[in-house]
């Protein structure tokens, strides 16, 4: 039994640290890979809240700092990630019959959709490299029950989640 127990260990510790490239949050980073750096994601959008451009970098910052080993660095990372957000719009989504056609809101359902592009350089292995590439979500909405003015920092840092994430899936994680 002693020695099934130290059999079991042995073989947990290999899978876990074995390969050195895999990590439990999916992302495959070289083991040569030690930095990574961001420019600022300015605000190309002529809508959105003027805090916009500081919450995206942090936020993508933040996620790679939690999701990953590597170090921040100023410039010149081993990785290098820059970008812009493009769009931030209000679209409607459902129609209401209510109201008739006096109603203040002719939607059920509003959108706000963010769209950001980015860019990624892999200075080890330029095969994943990508240039200006498109990520956008978005959050519906009812402006009758939710005003977009006292709701609007959640809704964008809840688009900014996923943006992010789908910017790390393509970037270290590959997919």
């Amino acid at each position: 039994m002693r020695a099934y127990r130290k059999l079991t260990y042995v073989i947990i510790t290999l899978l876990s640290f074995g390969c050195g490239v895999y990590s439990f949050t999916g992302a495959s980073i070289s083991p040569e890979v030690k930095t990574i750096s961001f420019q600022d994601f300015f605000n190309n959008s002529p809508l959105g809240p003027s805090n916009m451009s500081v919450l995206f970098t942090e936020k993508i910052k933040d996620y790679f700092e939690r999701n990953t080993s590597l170090e921040i660095v100023d410039e010149n990372g081993d990785l290098e990630i820059e970008g812009t957000i493009e769009n931030f719009s209000l679209s409607p989504v459902a129609p209401t019959a209510e109201g008739g056609r006096n109603a203040q809101y002719f939607t059920g359902l509003t959108r706000l959709t963010v769209r950001v592009n980015a860019s990624y350089l892999n200075k080890t292995d330029e095969q994943f490299n990508f240039e200006n590439k498109s990520f956008s979500f978005y959050k519906d909405f009812d402006q009758n029950t939710e005003e977009l003015s006292s709701n609007e920092q959640e809704f964008v840092e809840e688009i900014f989640d996923q943006i992010v994430l789908d910017i790390f899936n393509s970037s270290v994680a590959n997919w």
